[in-house]
């Protein structure tokens, strides 16, 4: 089962940085992504697409110009995750043939992503939105468009989120932060799928 989960490890290093995709991947998150401010994020993106390319999605978050979906995509990286919405950006990711998630706070932004070809929303920071706001963003946009949540939406909310129509989420520092050890971070992603499943049983 793929959940519709985004590991986001900011601060990984490259030396861990396979171990804890696996980590990830055994608990059942197959979506990964390394912010472009973390340390040399490339080496990262290259060490995890090396061993478990095969078995999820990896990429880079935090990408804020062309030039760093071209170095992504160099790196063999498959999913482009951004804070803003640069048509420019999502418009490179694409005709690189990896996937785009830009984001996005208002009808806006989130119209000129979808026109320039984004293949879902990232709704950051979801926390100012709150369930109300995504659903009454969803209200205009196409039926079919992907919502993610990031920021402010956890183990604790997901049925909350869920119910107001968020199709996934993004999950940073509960699920790692610089220091922990892959057992800690298994216990945490164990915790967090648990609580999805159960928001969508």
């Amino acid at each position: 089962m793929t959940r519709p989960l985004i590991a986001i490890l900011r601060g990984v290093k490259p030396p861990e940085a396979a171990q804890m995709a696996a980590t990830l991947i055994d608990a059942g998150i197959t979506q990964i992504e390394v912010p472009m401010n973390s340390p040399d994020p490339l080496d990262s993106i290259a060490a995890m697409m090396k061993v478990h390319g095969t078995k999820a999605m990896i990429g880079a978050g935090t990408v804020l110009t062309v030039d760093q979906v071209q170095q992504v995509a160099g790196a063999g990286g498959t999913l482009i995750v951004s804070p803003n919405c640069d048509v420019d950006v999502i418009r490179k990711t694409k005709a690189l043939g990896m996937q785009s998630f830009p984001g996005i706070f208002t009808p806006t932004e989130a119209f000129a992503a979808l026109n320039a070809g984004a293949d879902g929303l990232k709704l950051f920071p979801a926390e100012l939105a709150g369930p109300s706001g995504i659903k009454a963003l969803r209200a205009v946009l196409p039926k079919d468009t992907k919502v993610y949540a990031v920021g402010g939406a956890g183990a604790d909310n997901f049925a909350d989120w869920i119910a107001a129509s968020a199709d996934g989420f993004g999950i940073g520092s509960a699920l790692y932060t610089p220091g922990l050890t892959p057992d800690d971070v298994a216990n945490r992603a164990k915790a967090i799928v648990a609580a999805y499943d159960k928001a969508i049983a």
